[in-house]
């Protein structure tokens, strides 16, 4: 998630604004809220809406009170009463946005345990303790895993978050065991010297705590914008007809993905209009029993019982059709009167519609045509090689040929 301003430079700091996820869109944090209010005035006589969204570490959000009439925007950092010293986090949001976030929450202004106070917007020195207090958490998370381990506890810690003012380490861990973690605890305590909280949290809250790319190829949803996380049934996966693969249906949490419960409700709108699979639609010529369904055209698979491999095609409507008759005791005589419209030539043809090369220029033999010219080449120099040859002897025939009778006249010469 970036905003305009906001690229990814060196070391994962922004290249553009440079306020470290702190700009003024709030565009570079993870859950973040579009204030589309921010531009209305109110109308006259109403006070502003007192309640302030602040976001912490990974997307913990709470909400808290203005109580001293602070001039907050979003992306200040402020200051907020904790339950032992204060925290620091950013505000995200304000105005009458947060009234509508809070009632869709339910979480109610007048609650002093959960809605507390914004004491003031940080100074240099609680920023400064607050960022040390960050980096000490990667360094802490590798050392309470190996305590851990050593405890042989079956437990993984996910993350460490310090408390703004460094009094506090929270740290969350995952497991599916019920864990005694008392003796963890006292070494935690011995070595970090700082009071100590666990906190366990589900698979995909980590998931959502830690981030990462889904199979998609996009942000998880769970680290983005996703907040409530509704149960996820392999149910979801038969209605979309899906394949039953664990490996696929898996998210990085190791629970079903998020987005199967997406499109669920416009599957179930759409199989109102099928029959049931297990229903039968009887004939005269043999009862059909169905063997495939396509949501997205409307189509039905049947076969008649002994003859499972011959396949009839035929729309909802006539399916209820059929089934209608056979309420009222009345048989058609076979699906292929109404399968006859829906037979399709299952050839297909490529063409070449973007100039590029044919589709099937695999499918022959490869042709080597290295082999071939070599032989060529060969062949053409012992033709050259013989033609060489010939000539020479062409040559020295020719030559005595002109010799012979020079040796005669000698002869003549001589007598």
């Amino acid at each position: 998630m970036a905003c305009n301003s906001c690229t990814t430079g060196k070391d994962g700091q922004p290249k553009g604004c440079k306020n470290n996820g702190t700009c003024g869109t709030d565009s570079c944090n993870k859950l973040t809220v579009f204030d589309w209010l921010a531009n209305m005035s109110l109308p006259n006589g109403q006070e502003p809406f007192i309640g302030v969204e602040v976001r912490f570490k990974n997307g913990r959000k709470h909400y808290y009170k203005n109580t001293e009439n602070l001039t907050l925007s979003i992306g200040d950092i402020v200051a907020t009463q904790a339950k032992s010293g204060h925290d620091i986090g950013m505000v995200t949001l304000t105005g009458e946005l947060v009234r509508v976030q809070m009632k869709r929450k339910k979480v109610k202004l007048d609650d002093a345990e959960n809605v507390l106070k914004i004491y003031r917007k940080a100074t240099q020195k609680d920023i400064d303790i607050w960022s040390a207090s960050r980096d000490k958490e990667e360094p802490m998370k590798v050392k309470a895993r190996q305590f851990a381990i050593d405890l042989n506890l079956k437990m993984k810690i996910s993350d460490i978050e310090f408390q703004g003012d460094g009094s506090k380490a929270t740290f969350y861990y995952t497991a599916e065991e019920r864990v005694d973690f008392r003796e963890l605890i006292k070494v935690f305590a011995r070595e970090f010297r700082t009071r100590i909280e666990m906190k366990q949290v589900g698979f995909r809250q980590e998931a959502a705590r830690l981030g990462g790319i889904g199979s998609c190829g996009r942000e998880l949803c769970c680290s983005t914008w996703l907040t409530d996380f509704r149960s996820v049934s392999t149910s979801a996966a038969r209605y979309q007809q899906l394949s039953l693969n664990p490996l696929k249906l898996a998210g990085q949490c190791g629970k079903l993905k998020c987005c199967l419960n997406y499109e669920l409700d416009a599957y179930l709108d759409a199989l109102k209009a099928f029959p049931k699979n297990d229903t039968k639609l009887y004939t005269e010529k043999g009862n059909a029993v169905c063997q495939k369904t396509d949501i997205f055209k409307g189509l039905l698979w049947y076969a008649y019982e002994g003859e499972w491999m011959n396949w009839h095609i035929i729309t909802t409507d006539q399916a209820n059709e059929i089934i209608e008759k056979n309420k009222k005791k009345e048989k058609v005589a076979s699906l292929e009167e109404y399968a006859a419209e829906h037979i399709q030539d299952t050839k297909t043809e490529f063409e070449n519609v973007v100039g590029q090369d044919s589709l099937t220029r695999f499918d022959g033999p490869k042709s080597n045509k290295k082999r071939k010219n070599n032989r060529n080449k060969k062949n053409n120099k012992n033709r050259n090689h013989k033609n060489k040859n010939g000539n020479t002897k062409n040559k020295s025939q020719n030559r005595n040929r002109k010799q012979k009778p020079k040796a005669n006249s000698n002869a003549k010469k001589d007598s």
